[in-house]
């Protein structure tokens, strides 16, 4: 076994690796960038390195910069976590010819499966099947739109180059095919720098079960059962769970000889997943799945095989790079009860799941029995817009899936964040479902049950009502201060509240600014007392937070952020439009797709931000001109800011 290990990532999986490291009694070694300076991964490592500013393209994605790290302190072998260069085949090779192991599959490996076109063709050579589509190399607008027309519409387009439904999108007819194309084109250039896409069939009812593969360089193959990652959004995993719900054992041995036939066909060695695509409009049958992709390298979800194997993978990935053969067969393999891992994201579900960032004020994850947290953040640091906004993964593991699924649910109504929003109720409402939990779901159940599992829309009255209390008190502190100080200083906007003590009960409507909406709060002041409540909802709230000049409350999972009403902060400038479009979320503007003087209609396009590797499409409020573009393509924008201004069309 060698004795140390450079950690080519940041945030919870290198926390996750570093765990498994020391136990070995390895040492470790973390790189960060500049907004990762602080953060736990580099804390708990015992070397750290600065790898560059906080792009990850002038950090993390600069494999001659991590190399140069690894050198620098000694490491003998390297970890590429997922994401970022775990499946650069070019950065394996690197890391090989500067003498060092590079814990993961060889490079004609990571080659062979990275194209997501050759890969199929190079299954369907094995024998593994594979969905119907087209994977040429001919790239033309016009020859991709016609091989849509010719697999049959609903189609997907995917990314050659890349997963995590990066690059992807679902065209249900050839009227939108050209937008989804520019987009899917635009986003894989961003991810991967390969813009190349393949066009495949859509499969009714789809399934996404992907089985985890472990190889060594002695010839030995296994697989580690399966995963259902079926629950999704935007093709972004939301729920996993192992087993997978109504998959029967033939099918599992099926799928799993599949599996590990696609592992040894480009001589596999290490931890990889190999991802099908399964009809369930008719139950899951061992005929109607078909290779997607295979993930060659560690995957975010692996906790939940962990679980239900009892195995360490990563200490498996350590051995095998080692040259270590691995130290079970097939036949010794079982599954020990059902595991569910939800991925605790930095986003607004009430906003279309817009990725919301900014400092941690509090951070309190659950524990107890049968429960895992994966975390890279802790109270007092920042999310970041400039990388994936995972704040935790959960995982709850019991001997069945309905003590699993309540497990998880509970755990989740435990969770508290404050600061960024967080998708914490929303995946408590997935957990609890009745057609989730009895096994009646693929992956378009998100998108039809939407409404379901969105909690109602605007901010909670009794977490406001507690948010604006706070707001009082500390008020009645400031001016408490200011009285033993005999200050001169003018008087506050809230002076109403003062001398509360000698005037009796009485009660004052309080305005306060709650997600730029202007709420009135009821203020009773009882002798020495006060009660506060918003529309007749007393104040109530799990947890009350100083976050600044802002108190943020939290019930039922859910945050109100609660500001003293500040009159000068309305834009009065265009009060009479309505049409101001602002950034949703801190990223990049990307597109522009109208300029001055242009006409618009509602729900048009008007403009492309990318944050957090995604991009979020800004639309027309309403029918007009443009009147303004006060922000050009590629600058920074902040939450908030105003991208352009479109004068109502009259009448």
């Amino acid at each position: 076994m060698f004795r140390s290990v450079l950690i080519a990532n940041r945030g919870e999986i290198a926390v996750r690796i570093i765990r498994t490291a020391r136990r070995l009694g390895l040492r470790t070694i973390a790189v960060y960038s500049d907004a990762d300076a602080a953060a736990p991964h580099v804390r708990l490592a015992d070397a750290a390195v600065r790898i560059g500013p906080a792009p990850a393209r002038d950090s993390y994605l600069l494999a001659e910069r991590l190399i140069a790290a690894a050198r620098e302190t000694g490491a003998e072998a390297v970890h590429p976590g997922y994401g970022f260069l775990s499946e650069r085949a070019d950065f394996a090779a690197a890391c090989a010819a500067a003498g060092l192991i590079f814990i993961g599959p060889p490079p004609p490996a990571i080659r062979a499966m990275g194209a997501k076109d050759g890969a199929k063709a190079l299954m369907a050579k094995a024998g593994v099947p594979v969905v119907p589509g087209y994977h040429g190399d001919d790239q033309d607008p016009l020859r991709l739109a016609n091989a849509a027309a010719e697999i049959g519409f609903p189609v997907l387009i995917k990314a050659t180059a890349g997963g995590g439904g990066k690059g992807m999108r679902k065209v249900t007819d050839p009227a939108g095919f050209a937008e989804a194309l520019a987009s899917a084109k635009r986003e894989a250039e961003g991810a991967f720098g390969d813009p190349r896409v393949l066009i495949e069939r859509y499969v009714t009812d789809p399934r996404h079960i992907e089985i985890q593969v472990f190889a060594d360089r002695h010839g030995n193959t296994v697989h580690l059962f399966e995963r259902d990652c079926s629950l999704q959004r935007r093709h972004q995993k939301v729920i996993e769970e192992a087993p997978a719900p109504g998959l029967t054992p033939e099918m599992r041995a099926i799928m799993g000889e599949t599996a590990v036939k696609a592992a040894q066909a480009v001589g596999y060695v290490g931890a990889g997943t190999v991802e099908f695509i399964a009809d369930g409009s008719a139950g899951l049958k061992p005929d109607a799945f078909w290779f997607m992709e295979m993930n060659t390298r560690l995957q975010v979800e692996h906790p939940v095989t962990e679980a239900i194997t009892g195995l360490d993978l990563v200490e498996l990935q350590f051995r095998v790079a080692a040259g270590e053969a691995l130290p079970l067969a097939q036949a010794d393999l079982a599954i020990d009860g059902h595991a569910v891992e939800a991925r605790l994201y930095a986003e607004d579900p009430e906003r279309g799941f817009l990725p919301s960032t900014g400092r941690l004020w509090a951070l309190d994850l659950p524990a107890g029995e049968g429960i895992r947290v994966d975390s890279g953040v802790e109270a007092g640091g920042e999310v970041s817009a400039h990388y994936d906004p995972m704040i935790a993964k959960i995982i709850a593991h019991a001997p069945t899936r309905v003590a699993a699924l309540d497990r998880l649910a509970s755990a989740l109504d435990r969770t508290l964040v404050a600061g960024p929003r967080t998708n914490a109720p929303f995946l408590a409402a997935l957990c609890r479902h009745a057609a989730f939990r009895a096994g009646r779901f693929d992956t378009g159940f998100i998108d039809r049950h939407l409404d379901e599992l969105l909690p109602q829309r605007g901010a909670d009255p009794g977490a406001v009502a507690a948010a604006a209390e706070r707001l009082v008190r500390r008020e009645q502190a400031r001016l408490s201060a200011l009285a033993r100080s005999r200050s001169d200083e003018a008087g506050s906007p809230w002076d109403v509240l003062d001398a509360f003590d000698l005037a009796g009960p009485r009660e004052v409507g309080l305005q306060v600014a709650v997600d730029g909406d202007t709420v009135t709060a009821q203020v009773r002041y009882l002798g020495p007392d006060l009660a506060v409540s918003v529309g007749g909802t007393p104040a109530a709230a799990a947890a009350v937070i100083d976050a600044g000049e802002a108190v943020i409350a939290i019930r039922h999972g859910r945050q109100a952020v609660v500001r003293p009403k500040d009159i000068e902060a309305t834009d009065v400038e265009h009060l009479d439009q309505g049409g101001v479009v602002t950034a949703p979320m801190h990223g990049k503007l990307l597109a522009l797709a109208v300029g001055p003087g242009d006409a618009v209609h509602k729900g048009q396009t008007v403009a492309v931000i990318e944050a957090m590797k995604m991009e979020h499409a800004l639309l027309a409020p309403l029918d007009g001109t443009v009147a303004e573009v006060a922000v050009s393509v590629g600058a920074q924008v902040a939450d908030g800011a105003k991208i352009l201004v479109i004068t109502p069309a009259e009448g």
